[in-house]
C-alpha cells in the first residue's frame, strides 16, 4: 500500500498528521511539478493544494489507485479525470472558517472603503468617505452548505436586518434556487457560495443583476463562473451595484481587465481558504482519511464512491 502525501518529507508528514499508520508506505508529493516516480503503485493520493488538475495528468498510469483526496471543497476540475473505479473525496469542512472570515472581511472592506484607505496610506493622504455598514442590511446567502452556515453564524453578531438562505432544493427555512428571482430584489447583500455546476453557471447574469436593488453588494467567494463578468462590469461601471470578489471569470484576472478599476469593486486573488485556519483542518482530514483507508474503514467526504469498492479502504 502506497500513499502520496502533500508534505515536503516524511518527517513533516508525521509532524502534521501524527504517526504514519503501519501497513502503508508514504511518499511526499508537495508540489504538482515534483511527482513521485512510482506512479503505478500509488493507492491513496492527496492532491497538492491549489494545483488544479495538473497532478492528475498521469492518472491513466495509476493502475493501483483507489482514492483521490482533494484539499479543496470544489472538485469540478478533478471529477471528470478520476476513473469510475476510484473513490473521490473532497475537503468539506476544511475551509469553513477561513472562507467565512474572508466573506465578512470583503463585505466590511468594500462597505467601509478599506481598500481605498489602504491606497491613501501609501500616499500619506487623510480623506474620509461615508461608508456602508453591515448593520441593518438584508443579506442573502446563495449556496447554503457548511460554509454558508459558517457565514450565517458570523453574520449574526453584526445586527443585520435579515438573513435569507438559498440552496439547490428548498427545505425547512431554506429557499430553493428557483425562488432566487423573487428573492434578489429583497437583498442588500448577495453572497455566492454555491458550487459551480451546469445549473449555476452564470446564474448571476444581466437579468438577475437587474433584480438587485440600487447600491446592493454582490459578494462572490465561490467560483467566478457563477457570474457573468461582462454583465457585472456593466452594473458596477454605471455605479448602480457594488461587488466584492475573491473569485473571478477569467481567473487569474488579467492585469488590464476593466474590472480591476471599476468603481465600487473590491478584488482579492482567490484566497478565501488561505489562512492559518486551513492547515490544522486539512492535516486532520488527511490523517483521518489515511488511517481509515489503511484500516479498510468507510471514508468521509465521499463525492463519488469508486465502482471497485464501497468507498472504504483497500
Amino acid at each position: 500500500m502506497l500513499a502520496w502525501l502533500p508534505y515536503d518529507d516524511l518527517a513533516a508528514a508525521e509532524q502534521a498528521i501524527g504517526p504514519l499508520p503501519e501497513g502503508v508506505e508514504c511518499e511526499p508529493f508537495p508540489r504538482a511539478d515534483q511527482p513521485p516516480r512510482r506512479v503505478d503503485e500509488v493507492g491513496f493520493f492527496v492532491v497538492p493544494y491549489l494545483s488544479g488538475s495538473s497532478p492528475l495528468e498521469r492518472i491513466d498510469e495509476m493502475s493501483s489507485l483507489q482514492v483521490v483526496q482533494t484539499q479543496t471543497a470544489g472538485y469540478e476540475e478533478i471529477l471528470p479525470l478520476v476513473p469510475d473505479a476510484v473513490t473521490l473525496c473532497n475537503a468539506t469542512g476544511v475551509h469553513d472558517a477561513s472562507t467565512a472570515e474572508m466573506t465578512l472581511a470583503l463585505i466590511l472592506a468594500n462597505g467601509r472603503h478599506l481598500d481605498m484607505y489602504a491606497r491613501q496610506q501609501t500616499e500619506g493622504r487623510w480623506k474620509g468617505k461615508w461608508g456602508n455598514s453591515l448593520a441593518d442590511k438584508r443579506v442573502l446567502i446563495f449556496g447554503y452548505g457548511n460554509i454558508g452556515a459558517a457565514i450565517e453564524r458570523r453574520l449574526t453578531g453584526f445586527e443585520v436586518a435579515s438573513i435569507t438562505k438559498v440552496a439547490s432544493r428548498a427545505r425547512d427555512d431554506i429557499h430553493g434556487t428557483d425562488e432566487l428571482p423573487d428573492l434578489l430584489p429583497t437583498a442588500d447583500i448577495v453572497i455566492l457560495i454555491a458550487p459551480h455546476t451546469a445549473q449555476t453557471d452564470k446564474i448571476i447574469n444581466a437579468e438577475s443583476l437587474a433584480l438587485m436593488p440600487d447600491g446592493a453588494l454582490l459578494v462572490n467567494v465561490a467560483r467566478g463562473k457563477l457570474v457573468d463578468t461582462e454583465a457585472l462590469l456593466a452594473e458596477t461601471t454605471s455605479g448602480r451595484l457594488r461587488a466584492a470578489l475573491d473569485v473571478t471569470d477569467p481567473e487569474p484576472l488579467p492585469a488590464d481587465h476593466p474590472l480591476w478599476t471599476a468603481p465600487g469593486v473590491t478584488i482579492s486573488p482567490h484566497v478565501g481558504g488561505a489562512s492559518t485556519a486551513f492547515t490544522p483542518r486539512t492535516n486532520k482530514l488527511i490523517g483521518d482519511q489515511l488511517r481509515r483507508w489503511v484500516a479498510g474503514e468507510q471514508l468521509i467526504n465521499v463525492v463519488r464512491a469508486g465502482s471497485a469498492s464501497d468507498g472504504g479502504g483497500a
